[in-house]
């Protein structure tokens, strides 16, 4: 099964192939790599008119951005009632992933169900990136602990909930998820919802190692201390080719030992060409209200 973020008003994917993904950010239009897209392309994605910069891979890593037009620094697009800012960075990224309001739309009603039933849901975001869940579910009413190791992404984290109108509410932490929660847990702190978007590969800012596949079960096993006794969701991200949403299912059935349910998908973008571009997995468990 999968699910696609289809109410996005300011941005789209306008066509693909070759190993590539031709998007509009607001008014800009960006030509990006995307490892799914093995199929060939059906019109010259190169040539649009009206790109605005290519991002090219290069052999050794990493890879440069061609600008093909005077464009902003950066600029911002809407979601609904939530607003973010846009910037091309390093390794092909922009600071959003818009197939993740997907996720966002269900993890931000079960907030406001909560809300409405006189709670105030406490929410660990995980290797939170720019804030998109965070926003989001500051947005439906919920208190967000937002936790990355990289200083400048927590900061465009705050600049993209003061965008969408939130003033309190979060807070952020620069530091290592795992070394986090382990704090976290011997604080006696507990949370009502867990989301994580954990990287393939990555280094906490103290140099730790981490590997999605050594990793991942043993993180979440951990994590799921943290839940509070009636807690709403716990919710796996994950971008790594290859792993099947069957796999982020198994691992919530082992670890999360409570009533519920757990569901687990692809996630993904319609294109103007109408066939849907797949964008990863998820899974998630949610409690038995």
């Amino acid at each position: 099964m999968i699910r696609i973020a289809e109410d996005w008003r300011e941005y789209s994917v306008l066509a693909t192939g070759d190993g590539y993904k031709l998007e509009r950010w607001g008014e800009i239009v960006l030509l990006r790599p995307d490892p799914q897209v093995i199929w060939k392309a059906q019109r010259d994605l190169f040539s649009y008119p009206g790109l605005a910069a290519v991002y090219h891979r290069s052999e050794k890593g990493g890879g440069n951005w061609e600008y093909r037009r005077p464009i902003p620094e950066s600029w911002e697009i809407g979601y609904k009632d939530l607003r973010f800012r846009i910037k091309p960075m390093g390794f092909k990224h922009t600071g959003l992933f818009p197939e993740q309001a997907v996720n966002w739309e269900r993890t931000s009603a079960l907030v406001r169900q909560a809300v409405q039933a006189g709670r105030r849901p406490r929410i660990l975001n995980l290797f939170a990136y720019t804030g998109g869940a965070t926003v989001a579910l500051a947005k439906a009413g919920a208190e967000v602990v937002h936790v990355d190791a990289a200083k400048g992404m927590v900061e465009r984290a705050g600049e993209n909930a003061r965008l969408s109108g939130i003033a309190s509410g979060i807070r952020y932490i620069v530091d290592d998820c795992k070394k986090f929660v382990q704090r976290e847990l011997r604080r006696g702190n507990r949370y009502d919802g867990i989301v994580m978007d954990p990287p393939s590969y990555g280094r906490g800012p103290g140099g730790e190692m981490w590997k999605i596949e050594t990793e991942l079960f043993p993180f979440v096993s951990l994590c799921a201390e943290l839940l509070s006794d009636m807690p709403l969701f716990f919710l796996i991200n994950s971008y790594t080719t290859g792993l099947q949403p069957a796999v982020l299912s198994n691992i919530l059935s082992l670890c999360i030992r409570r009533e519920g349910k757990i569901d687990a998908y692809e996630v993904g973008l319609p294109t103007e060409e109408g066939i849907p571009l797949p964008c990863g997995a998820g899974g998630i468990y949610i409690h038995d209200l």
